[in-house]
């Protein structure tokens, strides 16, 4: 069977939302406050960047030798006060986790070159890069927007399966050929 390129679209897509499952409700409960949690205290560290962007460029970005520091500086703070309440929400968790992920590798690379492995150093942002890491890989979880879209995706693609069994059931009826019995 060939899928549409809408149903294909609607396939990936429910795949992307879709967490892993467990039906523990303890579980599912603080996986959502771990995530709104880490979601909300995130928000934060883009609002800091913000304040003196160029000074935040010069200090973190430049000192690491990486190139454009204004733009990246930009581009991390607007990934943290974007990224975050996404996955505050649960809404494009994996996306929103992975950019979340990649920036606490950046500060934990910048941590490191300033004291080494230095556990006071590179704590926070090891354990926001760890906790960004779990939501990239499992998703949001059942209590988010995610899983609701990722339902509701399933919905369209059930029924569009369902049309098209019906369709082929009266195009072979049609034909004069009998229905094999179910």
């Amino acid at each position: 069977m060939t899928l549409t390129a809408p149903q294909r679209l609607l396939s990936l897509g429910g795949l992307a939302l879709k967490p892993n499952s467990s039906s523990n409700v303890p579980f599912q409960v603080s996986w959502t406050i771990l995530r709104i949690v880490a979601g909300i205290v995130m928000i934060h560290n883009g609002l800091d960047k913000l304040a003196n962007i160029e000074s935040f460029a010069e200090a973190y970005v430049a000192y690491l030798g990486l190139p454009f520091p204004i733009t990246l500086s930009y581009l991390a703070a607007f990934t943290e006060l974007i990224g975050a309440p996404l996955v505050a929400l649960g809404l494009f968790t994996r996306p929103a986790a992975l950019g979340l992920f990649f920036t606490m590798v950046v500060a934990m690379y910048h941590h490191i070159k300033v004291a080494g492995f230095s556990i006071p150093y590179l704590e926070l942002s090891a354990l926001y890069a760890a906790t960004f890491l779990f939501f990239l890989v499992n998703g949001a979880g059942a209590f988010s927007v995610d899983a609701l879209l990722a339902r509701a995706v399933a919905g369209v693609q059930s029924h569009q399966a369902t049309d098209q069994r019906e369709s082929l059931e009266t195009a072979f009826q049609r034909s004069g050929a009998e229905t094999p019995s179910r």
